[in-house]
């Protein structure tokens, strides 16, 4: 089964936006997908994983996979942001590296009505977690196409 792109997910994330009339309705949908999210190992919620920036404690993990994917899980103490994390997730994780670094994730987020209604605080959490992931994918090596050598 071919994994979809970033820019594929994104259509899929606004074609079930645009059903949500107002903030109320997607801050109501954003924290339901939050409720889905699974939750990470107590080992895995360090430091390291820790988002800084964050109101709320989020922690990102990331596995680097086959093909220049980075595979992304995380887990946040706040309903509001883990829904945000769950978005984030839908939306990069298993993607390739180059189309990470390329998506425009903030215009995104604002054209499906995500980003308008959050506060200065949350807002800057959102960036963090998007810094995070980007800085993940700008790690992640490059592969030559031949099992182990990635």
């Amino acid at each position: 089964m071919a994994v979809m792109t970033v820019q594929e997910r994104a259509d899929d994330i606004s074609a079930e936006f645009e059903f949500l009339d107002d903030w109320e309705t997607r801050y109501a949908h954003i924290i339901d997908l939050g409720k889905q999210n699974p939750a990470l190992e107590p080992e895995e919620r360090t430091e390291d994983a820790r988002v800084r920036g964050c109101a709320s404690q989020v922690w990102m993990v990331f596995d680097a996979s086959e093909g220049d994917r980075l595979k992304m899980r995380a887990e946040s103490d706040a309903m509001i942001v883990s829904g945000l994390i769950a978005l984030l997730i839908r939306l990069f994780s298993d993607a390739r590296k180059d189309e990470i670094l390329a998506f425009d994730a903030p215009a995104f987020l604002e054209n499906i009505g995500v980003t308008g209604a959050l506060t200065a605080q949350r807002s800057n959490g959102l960036n963090s977690m998007l810094e995070r992931i980007k800085s993940a994918a700008d790690a992640q090596p490059v592969s030559d196409g031949v099992p182990g050598n990635g």
